[in-house]
C-alpha cells in the first residue's frame, strides 16, 4: 500500500511538472509565433531603435525605442524610490526593531504586495496626480514622475521582504564579534551584516526590477500614454506593457500592428528572462 501511494505521488508530481513545462513552452512558442512576422516588415534594428511608434498611420511606423526608454525610465524611477525605502525598512525590521514592533511592521509592509494594481492606479489618478499638479504647477499629473512613485511603492514589499529574510540569515556571531571589537550598531550593520547578505539583497532588487518593468495597469493609468522620449520627469510616457494593453483590443488579428504588439511582448520577455538569469547567477554564487 505504501509503495502504491509513493508511486502515485511520483506520477502526480511528475505529471504536474511536465504540464508546467509544456504550458511554459506553449506560451513562449505562441509569443514568438505571433511576434516574428513583424520582422518581415521591419528589421530588428529599425524595430528596436526607431523612436516613432505610429502603427495606424499610412505608412505605419513600428519603432519601439520610445516605449523601451519609457519603460526603463519609469522602472529606474521606481527603483530609486523603492530601494532606499525597501532596504531601509528591512534593516530596521531585522536589526533595530523590537520583537513586538517587528510583528506589527512586517505584515503591514507585506500587505502592500496584496493590494491589486488597479487600486494603486486609482489612487494615482484620483489623489497623486491632482496633488502633483497643485504642488509643482504642471499641466498634467499623469506622467513619468507619478508613475515612478506608484510603481516604487508597489515594489517596496518585494525588496523589503526578501532583504529582511537575507539579513535575518546572517549568523548572530558575526554581529557579536563586530560589537566585541568595538564597532557600534550602525557600523556593524553597514560593514558586516549588509555585505554578508549582499546576494539576497541584490536578488531582491533584481526581482523588483522584473516586477516593475512588466507592470501594466499602473503605467497604463498613470504614465500619460504618450509614445515619446521624455525631455523631463513631468513628461508623459508610454511603457511597453501599457502599449500592448491599450492597443491589443483595437487591432485586427493577423495585421502588422497585431504582430508588432507581439514583438513588444517578445522584448519584454527577453528583458524579464535576462533579469531571471542574473538572479539565478547571484543566487548560484551565494550557494557556492
Amino acid at each position: 500500500m505504501n509503495k502504491f501511494k509513493e508511486s502515485s505521488f511520483k506520477i502526480i508530481t511528475y505529471t504536474a511538472s511536465l504540464f508546467t513545462i509544456i504550458i511554459l513552452f506553449g506560451i513562449i512558442g505562441s509569443l514568438f509565433y505571433g511576434g516574428i512576422p513583424i520582422f518581415n516588415i521591419v528589421s530588428i534594428k529599425e524595430f528596436l531603435f526607431n523612436p516613432a511608434w505610429h502603427p495606424t498611420s499610412d505608412p505605419p511606423d513600428f519603432g519601439i525605442l520610445s516605449l523601451i526608454i519609457g519603460s526603463f525610465l519609469v522602472t529606474l524611477g521606481a527603483l530609486i524610490i523603492s530601494i532606499p525605502l525597501g532596504l531601509g525598512s528591512a534593516i530596521y525590521i531585522s536589526e533595530i526593531a523590537s520583537a513586538r514592533m517587528r510583528e506589527i511592521l512586517k505584515p503591514i509592509i507585506e500587505l502592500l504586495a496584496g493590494i491589486p494594481s488597479i487600486v494603486y492606479g486609482l489612487f494615482g489618478v484620483a489623489f497623486l496626480s491632482p496633488f502633483l499638479i497643485k504642488i509643482f504647477n504642471i499641466p498634467n499629473g499623469l506622467n513619468l514622475f507619478s508613475a515612478s512613485i506608484i510603481l516604487g511603492i508597489m515594489v517596496i514589499p518585494i525588496i523589503s521582504s526578501m532583504s529582511e529574510d537575507a539579513l535575518s540569515t546572517v549568523p548572530k556571531n558575526l554581529r557579536e564579534a563586530s560589537l566585541a571589537l568595538g564597532a557600534n550598531k550602525w557600523e556593524t550593520i553597514i560593514k558586516i551584516v549588509l555585505p554578508a547578505a549582499r546576494s539576497g539583497v541584490l536578488t531582491s532588487i533584481i526581482l523588483g526590477f522584473g516586477r516593475a518593468v512588466g507592470e501594466t495597469m499602473v503605467v497604463l493609468m498613470i504614465a500619460g500614454g504618450a509614445a515619446q522620449i521624455p525631455k523631463g520627469i513631468f513628461q508623459p510616457v508610454r511603457p511597453m506593457p501599457a502599449s500592448v494593453a491599450a492597443e491589443m483590443g483595437e487591432t485586427v488579428v493577423g495585421s502588422s500592428h497585431f504582430h508588432a504588439l507581439f514583438g513588444i511582448a517578445i522584448v519584454l520577455f527577453v528583458i524579464t528572462f535576462i533579469s531571471i538569469l542574473i538572479t539565478e547567477f547571484v543566487v548560484g554564487r551565494k550557494m557556492k
